[in-house]
């Protein structure tokens, strides 16, 4: 726990909550003061980065690990952004056939068969996959 500053006593008395901060009287030279901010509180960049990480598919601890925080706190910052997350999230793969290229290449006189599909990844990508037709 905190001392007081000025006197460095231990004799303090709850005083208070300011700004979220809890106050303390100390008992000696009445003087009133705060808890200073710990240097390991999260900022919205470490919260973003757990959610972005635990996307990627890694586990809560390894995720506390990374950004040197508990693995309790991880899962609190991801359960309080849940909506956001839902948001950000990509949604699932869908095949489509494109029926140009099926007619063009199905046309043709070869041994390999026609059945190229694009599968839609969602975000501005796609992939094309070759399958022999009729699988």
């Amino acid at each position: 726990m905190l001392n007081c500053p000025r006197w460095s006593s231990a004799a303090r008395v709850k005083s208070g909550v300011v700004i979220g901060r809890q106050r303390y009287k100390c008992k000696e030279c009445q003087y009133l003061y705060t808890v200073p901010h710990k240097s390991d509180t999260s900022t919205a960049a470490h919260r973003r980065m757990a959610v972005t990480l635990y996307l990627e598919g890694l586990g809560f601890r390894s995720i506390g690990r990374i950004l040197g925080f508990s693995h309790v706190a991880i899962y609190q910052w991801i359960k309080v952004m849940g909506k956001e997350v839902a948001q950000i999230k990509r949604p699932s793969a869908q095949i489509v056939e494109l029926d140009e290229l099926h007619s063009y290449v199905g046309h043709k006189k070869t041994i390999a068969g026609a059945g190229l599909l694009l599968i839609d990844l969602g975000n501005a990508s796609s992939m094309l996959s070759l399958a022999p037709e009729g699988s």
